[in-house]
């Protein structure tokens, strides 16, 4: 029912011509968080951005409100909220190696070029047009399905804490800013600070200065590292063999009294470790190779080594390997490290399934870590997994929406280690708006969209729309 309707409405040349300047409205808004300020929470950009959503909602004949400058919201209709769509209009920084303006967005041979075209203004653009879809085909509905636009996804969600603490959850709630078919868990979070201190000394040879990494929630693709009493030539015979294993790349240069080594690996997502080279797991193998003078440094260095070898992305070596059939297994990325003639601190993010317990992850971390005078100095708390049961009405609908208008057949929510804006609202899940097999180079250079899947994507909306709201 109604499926014909929704596709006829989306397949008319203006409505894909709309829904393209929407998109480009939106993009060209650098909405990259800054410094706060009393009416701009998160900066000058986002708030920009929200003003421009909340104005794009206002043409389109939407209701509107703006919940200061943190969110901003547009109701279909006056009826009861049965769904929230959450979907999110800052982005991450620009970066480099762009071969478009990164705030003009292109459109070439089908696709959209610029930040946020993937994540989010894009599918919150599709959620948008779903909604009007519903209303200009006059669909029967008797309730109301509320879009939510925040503006710090990217940066720690506070915005969407900000309205829920003001309003309530919805019955029923989805976020555009993920893969189908659909994400019902994800994993959980556990990312302790630890480290040790000790005096300093002059001893050489010795690791005098370590540093890597740069957030928690990415593989860290540099560090670097000082050894004093050695030089290059001392060095450079020991690379070959972890380059080759690790695919890091290492970079030697003499200093006075020693060798500088700079590691370079490849950034990945926390949540995807495998698909990344971690640079300072990369160095610690290397270091711990080398003929250091017995101390607390070199010490140091062996049992991070030891800890957290170079491949492990499980946790193995840590003791806290693990895994279920309903979540998967559990990752682990060494995200920052840094070390000096006192002491060294470290974090690691690590993503837990279902299985993991406070016992046989935190604890058991804890005493690896003891076992080599290590101690665990802060952040030490598990937070929980996210799990909307497979066959919910809401999981079930998504489902049968998304194999409507993709021809598939008996597919499966995933589970991921990401979280998603929907990770502390119950009931909700991920849904869309990236189809399998295609690449939107998120937080990349070259963000990508496909027209197509975004005009998909709102058909698939407004399918889930007329159905959950009818």
């Amino acid at each position: 029912m109604y499926e014909q309707e929704i596709s006829a409405y989306f397949d008319d040349p203006k409505v894909r011509e709309g829904l393209v300047a929407a998109v480009r409205r939106l993009v060209e808004v650098k909405s990259v968080k800054g410094p706060s300020a009393p009416d701009a929470p998160f900066g000058p950009g986002p708030k920009a951005a929200l003003e421009e959503g909340l104005k794009l909602c206002d043409e389109l004949g939407f209701a509107t409100r703006n919940y200061d400058n943190y969110v901003g919201l547009a109701d279909l209709n006056d009826k009861p909220t049965q769904l929230h769509i959450l979907g999110h209009l800052d982005v991450v920084g620009e970066g480099t190696g762009w071969d478009t303006d990164p705030y003009t967005c292109v459109e070439r041979d089908g696709m959209l070029y610029g930040r946020g075209v993937s994540d989010d203004k894009g599918p919150v653009c599709a959620a948008l047009f779903a909604m009007k879809a519903v209303r200009d085909l006059g669909l029967p509905v008797s309730k109301n399905v509320r879009l939510i636009l925040g503006t710090d996804e990217e940066s720690g969600s506070e915005d969407i804490a900000y309205y829920y603490a003001r309003e309530p959850y919805a019955p029923q709630a989805f976020t555009p800013d993920a893969d189908f078919p659909v994400i019902n868990i994800e994993k959980g979070h556990y990312h302790p600070d630890f480290g040790a201190s000790w005096p300093a000394v002059v001893v050489e040879p010795r690791v005098s200065l370590l540093s890597g990494g740069f957030r928690a929630n990415v593989v860290p693709p540099e560090a670097q590292a000082e050894v004093l009493g050695l030089s290059c030539s001392d060095v450079r015979p020991f690379c070959g063999a972890v380059e080759g294993k690790s695919g890091a790349v290492f970079t030697l240069s003499d200093m006075v009294g020693g060798v500088r080594i700079h590691c370079a690996g490849r950034n990945a997502h926390a949540a995807s470790p495998e698909e990344g080279i971690n640079a300072i797991s990369a160095l610690l193998e290397l270091l711990a190779a080398l003929p250091l003078v017995e101390c607390d440094s070199t010490r140091a260095v062996r049992a991070m080594g030891k800890l957290f070898p170079f491949g492990d992305t499980a946790g193995k070596a840590l003791g806290i390997a693990q895994a279920d059939e309903e979540s998967g297994a559990l990752t682990l990325n060494l995200a920052l490290m840094t070390l000096s003639e006192t002491g060294f601190s470290a974090k690691f993010d690590a993503r837990v399934p279902i299985c993991a317990t406070r016992e046989n992850c935190a604890d058991a971390c804890t005493a690896a870590l003891k076992a080599h005078g290590i101690t665990v100095t802060g952040d030490d708390e598990m937070t929980h997994v996210h799990v909307v049961e497979a066959d919910s009405p809401l999981v079930r609908t998504l489902l049968e929406c998304y194999e409507t208008y993709t021809g598939e057949k008996d597919s499966k929510p995933l589970a991921i280690g990401g979280g998603t804006y929907v990770h502390d609202i119950p009931g909700g899940v991920a849904f869309g708006c990236d189809f399998p097999g295609f690449e939107p180079k998120m937080h990349s250079a070259n963000e990508q969209a496909s027209i197509e899947n975004l005009l998909k994507s709102a058909k698939i909306f407004a399918l889930v729309i007329a159905r959950l709201c009818q």
